[in-house]
């Protein structure tokens, strides 16, 4: 026993030798975030606007029903199979055998010689004599375990276990980008409605005002012209009536289909208010635990653990595979106890030689790839500090545009009263009434577009922190 556990130890160490380890994965050093101010930020804004009732039914039915969602859950139960197989591999595998088998020695082989003796000897009954095709039945259990010596199965274990974190932060990653997504096109909707009222609004005051025009055409206070021009602006803003309608269906097609059903009528209210004004700097905690950084982190983790399951690679194995059960050379005393019953143990150790290059690809594939997840971290915290760093402006320049905007429609609109009063009163010509009336309709259209911007940008501003302000 001393002689066969010194041969193994010779054989271990010539395998060391053969093939020398590379070294530990060294990656770059991350560069640091960088923090402005205190690291808070107002709530109150996102919850103003995801408080509609319609738009969270709206993200609830999504939530149940998107198909890219439905497809990543898919993927996460991959990845919680793929981890349940890596766990698997550090037990020992355990088999039901059942098998049967005849082999005919040669006469002058050392089996066909001694089984000749043998069945010679008067030692033997006649159930103890060895055919001359020599049968082989076995049934019972063969077991086989690969002990982990080095951690080359723990550190793949270890790789699944990152990656289905991974698969998870991705799925909360599409559900943050699914939610901004309808919020964005709900909003959308919202303000092309509040658009489409406003212009049948204008529509009715250009259809009074082409009545009036022919009345003065009529009485000779207006010339063909005027009218002309009163029903050219008409017919242009009924026009763009039926140009907003068609961006309004096109939206609820796009939005039933993010909910993954057939166009329907898209239930929604319009709210004017203005939501309140973003405060705050950049939230570090919240960009760090952003779903796409999360999720390159633990690509990155996997990653390093894949290198460390491929240095391990490189070190010799220990297996053992024991068996038990009914072994015999004819099949009717094969359940003879106890005569028939057989057990044994085998171990060995093999350590690679001849495959070294192909352990030396592995590893630089496995360094290459812990690599370019850390880049890809990195990139990711980076666009990350950017998105939210341009929704944040965005927000709070859309609130001033909307505060100037808001008082623009004002005056316009005090404009209009002051163009029908001078023009009845003929201090005024029809273009002048025209002119005012086109750059209200304009004022108030930038207006809700403004609005529309500040609600946008806020969803945006959500997305870009992950989601996780509401959560």
């Amino acid at each position: 026993m001393n002689n066969i556990c010194k041969g193994l130890l010779v054989l271990t160490m010539t395998g060391l030798g053969a093939c020398s380890m590379p070294g530990k994965l060294t990656l770059p050093e991350a560069r640091p975030v960088p923090v402005a101010g205190n690291d808070t930020l107002s709530l109150s804004a996102f919850q103003q606007v995801f408080r509609d009732p319609h738009l969270r039914a709206l993200i609830d039915t999504a939530m149940l029903r998107n198909n890219d969602l439905l497809a990543a859950a898919q993927r996460i139960e991959a990845a919680r199979a793929n981890l349940l197989s890596a766990k698997n591999a550090a037990l020992p595998s355990l088999d039901l055998s059942v098998s049967a088998g005849v082999e005919k020695y040669g006469d002058y082989t050392m089996n066909g010689v001694g089984n000749f003796d043998t069945n010679l000897s008067p030692n033997i009954d006649k159930d103890q004599r060895i055919p001359r095709n020599v049968p082989d039945y076995f049934v019972g259990l063969r077991s086989s375990w690969e002990i982990d010596l080095w951690g080359k199965l723990k550190s793949r274990k270890k790789a699944a276990y990152h990656r289905l974190l991974a698969s998870q932060e991705g799925q909360r990653l599409l559900k943050t980008q699914i939610a901004a997504g309808i919020a964005g096109m709900y909003y959308e909707l919202t303000a092309l409605d509040e658009e489409l009222r406003i212009i049948e609004r204008n529509i009715l005051l250009q259809e009074t005002a082409v009545a009036t025009v022919n009345v003065q055409k009529a009485a000779g206070r207006a010339t063909e012209l005027a009218v002309q021009q009163f029903t050219a602006q008409l017919l242009s803003t009924q026009g763009l009536a039926y140009n907003i309608r068609q961006e309004i269906n096109a939206i609820e097609n796009q939005l039933n289909a993010a909910l993954g059903r057939f166009p329907m009528p898209i239930a929604r209210r319009v709210d004017t208010s203005l939501p309140v004004a973003v405060t705050g700097n950049i939230p570090v905690s919240l960009l760090l635990r952003r779903p796409d950084v999360r999720q390159a982190e633990l690509e990155l983790a996997a990653s390093r653990a894949d290198v460390e399951a491929a240095r391990a690679s490189f070190l010799p194995s220990l297996t053992l595979t024991p068996y038990a059960g009914f072994n015999s050379f004819k099949a009717g005393l094969l359940f003879q106890t106890p005569a028939s019953i057989a057990w044994g143990i085998a171990g060995g150790i093999t350590a690679p030689i001849f495959n070294k290059r192909q352990l030396k690809s592995q590893f630089n594939i496995s360094t290459a790839s812990a690599t370019s997840a850390f880049y890809h971290w990195q990139q990711a915290v980076v666009d990350g500090y950017k998105e939210i760093a341009t929704a944040l402006n965005k927000v709070e320049n859309q609130q001033r545009v909307y505060a100037l905007k808001n008082k623009e429609v004002a005056v316009l609109t005090g404009a209009v009263a002051t163009a029908n009063t001078m023009y009845t009163t003929g201090y005024a010509s029809y273009l002048e009434v025209i002119t005012a009336q086109k750059s209200v309709l304009e004022a108030e259209l930038a207006l809700v577009s403004t609005r529309r911007h500040v609600n946008v940008g806020l969803v945006e501003l959500y997305r870009a922190l992950g989601g996780g302000v509401l959560q």
